[in-house]
């Protein structure tokens, strides 16, 4: 009875996010030239369809995923924040991973990737996961396999033997490194600065060619 009782505010959760949950289907049509719509394309075209998470914005994709599994990845689609020496990510990542459930991983490490963090979820405590609209901090198996269940992930994982996991990727893009300030001119040592040029022989005064030192 206990269990009934959990389940029926998670089933309503998740329920009124999944019609928030967009699906984006990349076309490429007979000329190569690539589009991007809501609608599912027609048999002509090839199509890729990518998951939109309502409550963080991550992208995933279900290429290559079983018919079935990927509708639920569509309306659900999962994913996992992550960080390095987290004993509890990873047993997160080992339970998604071993029952089959197709997700996206990003990972914190840096300042940056913090103050994202604490943007998405209101606290830096990792894991932090998503299902469909659904957040949890922190990890506990009965939890995540609970509203596993009810966004309706089959228990025994069905991907294919082909099928390959997306590789983790940084919460926040990697600030581009600052170019090196050009060195000045007095920091550039005396052996290998340019030699100044010697003035030119003083005409004034008698020389040879002219004694008496007349000037014009």
């Amino acid at each position: 009875m206990r269990k009934n009782l959990l389940s029926l505010p998670m089933l309503a959760l998740l329920a009124c996010t999944a019609a928030q949950a967009q699906t984006v289907y990349r076309i490429v049509g007979p000329d190569g030239k690539v589009t991007f719509s809501d609608r599912a394309p027609d048999n002509a075209t090839k199509s890729t369809a990518t998951t939109t998470n309502p409550a963080t914005g991550a992208v995933g994709s279900t290429t290559g995923l079983p018919l079935e599994l990927s509708r639920i990845a569509q309306r659900f689609p999962v994913t996992l924040y992550t960080g390095s020496d987290c004993a509890p990510c990873t047993s997160a990542r080992s339970l998604l991973v071993n029952r089959g459930v197709p997700f996206t991983e990003r990972t914190v490490s840096t300042n940056e990737d913090l103050d994202a963090l604490r943007k998405l979820s209101g606290d830096t405590s990792l894991p932090y996961g998503t299902i469909g609209g659904q957040r949890m901090v922190g990890f506990q198996d009965t939890e995540w396999t609970q509203y596993l269940d009810v966004a309706g992930y089959p228990k025994a994982s069905q991907l294919t033997a082909s099928y390959r996991r997306p590789a983790a990727t940084p919460l926040t893009a990697a600030a581009p490194a600052a170019a090196a300030p050009a060195a000045a001119a007095s920091d550039v040592p005396a052996a290998t600065a340019s030699p100044r040029a010697r003035p030119a022989p003083s005409t004034e005064g008698p020389s040879p060619t002219n004694p008496q030192g007349i000037r014009f």
